[in-house]
């Protein structure tokens, strides 16, 4: 795909590798209960083709999940319409995989090939449930699916609710259709962004629950931002008002961060100077920096806006005529 869907594919995984295990267990049916080790390894591998230079290919995923049993998996995000090729550039991969830990006994070469599937972003007619290798050999003829996970088939609740989480970046591809009516009709538009907000408090929920960390939410949400703006550079008002809604949760998390941050440094001081003083300074601290960073968010938004003059974004936001001025750019 080589574009920033495959980008975000690949970072979503290697930073939030824990978000693979229950996609893993939605395609192949395993039952991994999300505690099992994800080993990478490299995307980098060189086809041998006789008569030519080795040729660079590069894999979206390829890793081992450490259970009770050890498996390999290979999985590839896709955008594009099903032609085919597809199948021949997975079993290149699988084949290189396979021999890169190949294992030789005297005369025996032993290939293990992974358990492959393709997440399609997008779904077209053609685009089938799921596809097949057959493999003939003077042994005899191998022959195994290769399962196909569609984002577009999962509902907000079905992501939710089978812990799917590494699909929100790509949940708008399920509206790229009806972005010319969501981008001209103010009442569809703010049903999309009540849906995103949606996202954002369900994402909360889980922090505050433990089931993710704050850094997993932030990612999720940034390159949730990312494939939207991508996603709809010809629509300005859904870049604009879902980009608002993506970009004031990283703003908000990111003083959240200053925040514990803030406690964090309180309560180290406070092992030298006195438990209870450090805590409280800390709080106080954290809060401060939180409160300002709030501050700064307002400001912003006031001068995107353009209606206000420096002094009256100064007044209302409570920040100073110089930082204000520092925020403009002036």
């Amino acid at each position: 795909m080589g574009n920033i869907y495959d980008g975000v594919f690949r970072t979503i995984l290697n930073d939030c590798r824990k978000l693979i295990i229950p996609v893993i267990n939605e395609i192949f049916e395993e039952q991994y209960n999300g505690n099992e080790e994800v080993q990478f390894f490299p995307n980098e591998h060189f086809i041998d083709q006789q008569g030519t230079a080795n040729q660079e290919r590069i894999t979206d995923t390829n890793f081992t999940i450490l259970g009770d049993t050890q498996k390999k998996y290979h999985i590839e995000c896709e955008s594009s319409l099903p032609d085919g090729k597809i199948m021949v550039r997975l079993f290149e991969y699988d084949a290189q995989i396979a021999l890169d830990e190949r294992e030789l006994t005297e005369e025996t070469l032993t290939v293990t090939f992974p358990h492959t599937a393709v997440l399609y972003l997008r779904t077209y007619k053609k685009t089938p449930d799921k596809m097949k290798y057959v493999i003939m050999t003077p042994g005899g003829t191998v022959q195994y699916n290769v399962p196909i996970m569609k984002v577009q088939a999962y509902s907000l609740n079905d992501i939710f609710e089978k812990q799917l989480l590494l699909l929100i970046p790509f949940y708008i591809f399920s509206y790229e259709k009806y972005f010319q009516n969501y981008n001209t009709n103010e009442q569809q538009l703010e049903e999309l962004k009540t849906e995103y907000q949606n996202i954002l408090r369900r994402l909360d929920k889980l922090e505050y629950q433990g089931v993710i960390g704050s850094f997993d939410k932030r990612t999720i949400i940034e390159l949730s931002n990312d494939v939207i703006q991508e996603l709809s550079q010809k629509y300005t008002n859904i870049q604009k008002g879902i980009g608002d809604i993506m970009g004031g949760a990283l703003i908000e998390t990111e003083a959240r961060t200053i925040l514990n941050q803030g406690i964090q440094k309180g309560i180290q001081k406070g092992i030298k100077q006195g438990i209870k003083q450090g805590i409280k300074q800390g709080i106080e601290q954290g809060k401060n920096q939180g409160i300002h960073e709030t501050k700064k968010e307002n400001a912003l938004k006031m001068l995107k806006r353009g209606k206000l003059t420096i002094e009256e974004i100064s007044e209302d936001s409570g920040l100073t005529i110089e930082e204000v001025k520092q925020l403009a750019g002036l």
